[in-house]
């Protein structure tokens, strides 16, 4: 490993459904950056006409979701009555809170035709004083969400402040940033050490750190303190995911997220016996999985 990197993980490819996904976080060796406790990447996956993607209405407590397309659509519905379309570049932010219900597919335009699905779904740990607050639903199009550029780089900050630019995404979490960005062949990007906690998930191309080469697919753990310069051995794609410490340890279960044991008990038990709010006219549902030690 580098001088600047403290851990590499490179996530295993998991066929769910006929789709691709690349879990990143939670990894063995490493549990969280900032309150970014979970962290999928999504295909990419070449749909036939009249396929898509179902993942059925399901439950979340005590995190934020939020997606970000590279490619393709989504459609999203909750129990806060929200039907929203996710299209690439746009942040759809959906926060749990003490509980909420919902479903991803493929929008019919897409399924009738057919197409190429690809994207970043991130889950973001609540503040303890927010772990029970009112669900909530935001999106922003692409069009709100602000620019980064310089020499061999261009980007756009999904969440909180990155390279001297803000977010419009509300923020429930404490200090973090998302921000995706490109950099051409030779570009050399110089990543600060505003946050703790700093990684970098390579989507494609090749990256050079400290002299040492990274592929694409991994999730590269910035050590703390200090500047990090990273090249561009060929033209590359990162995801880059910043954060202070959460306020304490977190339980992560299923779709639940908690600082309490009891309390994802507890969100299981209303699961089963249908205490959620559902979906208006589906229903469909995930059912809980069968509760082992936490």
């Amino acid at each position: 490993m580098s001088a600047s990197v403290e851990a590499q993980i490179i996530p295993p490819l998991r066929d769910i459904g006929g789709f691709g996904v690349r879990r990143a976080l939670p990894a063995p060796n490493r549990r969280s950056i900032g309150p970014f406790v979970f962290f999928d990447e999504m295909g990419p996956a070449d749909f036939a006409a009249g396929q898509g993607m179902d993942v059925r209405p399901h439950p979340h407590i005590g995190l934020a979701t939020l997606t970000y397309l590279l490619d393709g659509a989504l459609f999203h519905r909750d129990s806060l009555r929200n039907d929203q379309e996710i299209t690439p570049g746009a942040v759809n932010l959906m926060v749990a809170g003490r509980g909420i219900v919902h479903s991803e597919r493929s929008p019919q335009k897409f399924r009738t035709a057919g197409g190429r699905m690809a994207g970043l779904q991130f889950w973001l740990a609540l503040s303890q004083a927010e772990a029970e607050r009112e669900p909530r639903f935001d999106h922003f199009d692409a069009g709100q969400i602000p620019a980064i550029a310089g020499d061999g780089f261009r980007g756009r900050v999904a969440i909180g402040r990155w390279d001297g630019v803000t977010a419009p995404v509300h923020n429930h979490f404490g200090p973090c940033a998302l921000a995706d960005i490109a950099l051409d062949a030779g570009a050399v990007y110089e990543i600060g050490a505003d946050y703790e906690e700093r990684a970098l998930y390579l989507i494609s191309g090749v990256l050079e750190i400290d002299g040492k080469g990274f592929a694409e697919k991994c999730l590269i753990v910035l050590k703390p303190g200090e500047n990090v310069v990273v090249r561009a051995k060929t033209a590359a794609r990162i995801a880059l995911v910043a954060g202070d410490p959460m306020d304490g340890p977190r339980y992560l279960w299923w779709n639940f997220v908690s600082a309490s044991r009891e309390r994802i008990v507890q969100a299981r038990e209303d699961w089963i016996a249908g205490r959620f709010l559902g979906i208006e006219g589906d229903a469909e549902f995930i059912p809980a999985p069968e509760l082992k030690a936490l």
